[in-house]
């Protein structure tokens, strides 16, 4: 007769098959790495929905957050290539959809 063992974490099981699945796109990467680079404030208020040829667009809440976002561009992606290496976009491209939010 063999033991029963114990019950295990699946959160390990579920973080490797998501690793498996996720699609290997720059904009994938800037979508998992969104949240830890840009903050929690700046995730609820901005998202990243895209990328063409280097540039990644975010829909922000309204004008004054992607005002704000873009005098921020230089730091975001700094972070950005700090977090997610040569996946990282060449520039940051913002824009309001109220609607998302």
């Amino acid at each position: 007769m063999s033991r029963r063992r114990a019950p295990r974490p699946a959160a390990g099981a579920f973080k490797a098959a998501l690793d498996r699945v996720a699609p290997k796109t720059p904009l994938a990467a800037v979508q998992a790495a969104w949240a830890s680079t840009a903050g929690e404030q700046l995730a609820a208020v901005a998202v990243p929905v895209s990328e063409r040829d280097g540039t990644v667009t975010i829909e922000c809440v309204d004008t004054v957050w992607a005002q704000e976002l873009d005098l921020m561009q230089e730091a975001l992606l700094k972070r950005l290539r700090a977090e997610v290496g040569e996946q990282a976009p060449k520039a940051l491209r913002f824009r309001v959809n109220s609607e998302r939010f």
